[in-house]
């Protein structure tokens, strides 16, 4: 008899227990999906290029041309929002959003940069302005560095003047190997009765193709 009250004691607790587990929140429930875009405050126009990252994680999205994100934090995460000429904005996922998907609008206010003063003033007398076009050495800017790194003859010099890397030596070797064995076990080919070889020598010879360079 005391079985079978111990039996219906403990088929009457398994449905709380069960009912217990399945109100325990399963870490799913806790990601959140939020599709937004990000605006301008005063004429409601799209922010491009927005950084929407997740503050305190080393996360976050950029927003398109349109301003349009899509980013997927957990609840009660705190999204940061950074554009240039704008003042940064910051947004607490709740954590009592109902559903996986959020749709959000975020609106920037821009800001205002104050740079300092600069006063330009003219050369006293001309000739002072000849000597400063002639003598003055003006540096060049990041865009004509890179520019003159870049021309042409500069590349050109470069390739011509820098030993090979491991890579452009294995090339080579690996031709010379690949020519090798074209001729393997075999007596490779001599030009010394090669008339077309002769003509080209006698051509390089009149060129001095093979006269010393000082």
């Amino acid at each position: 008899m005391r079985l079978f009250f111990y039996l219906l004691t403990v088929l009457a607790l398994l449905p709380a227990a069960g009912r217990a587990q399945s109100s325990l929140p399963t870490p799913y429930e806790n990601i959140v999906q939020i599709n937004g875009v990000t605006m301008t405050s005063d004429s409601l126009r799209a922010v491009a290029g927005a950084t929407i990252s997740v503050v305190g994680k080393n996360r976050g999205v950029l927003s398109s041309e349109r301003g349009v994100f899509s980013v997927v934090v957990n609840k009660g995460d705190t999204l940061r929002f950074t554009a240039l000429g704008f003042g940064a904005k910051e947004y607490v996922v709740p954590k009592n959003i109902a559903g996986p998907f959020v749709s959000l609008i975020q609106l920037m206010s821009q800001d205002t940069f104050y740079l300092a003063e600069t006063i330009v003033r003219p050369l006293p007398t001309r000739d002072n302005f000849d000597y400063a076009f002639v003598n003055w050495d003006v540096p060049n800017d990041q865009y004509e560095i890179a520019r003159r790194n870049t021309e042409y003859y500069t590349m050109r010099t470069l390739a011509a003047t820098l030993p090979k890397d491991g890579r452009e030596n294995a090339q080579v070797y690996q031709a010379i190997q690949q020519k090798q064995s074209v001729y393997y076990g075999q007596q490779p080919p001599s030009n010394l009765f090669n008339p077309v070889a002769w003509m080209q020598f006698f051509d390089a010879w009149k060129r001095g193709d093979f006269r010393k360079k000082r």
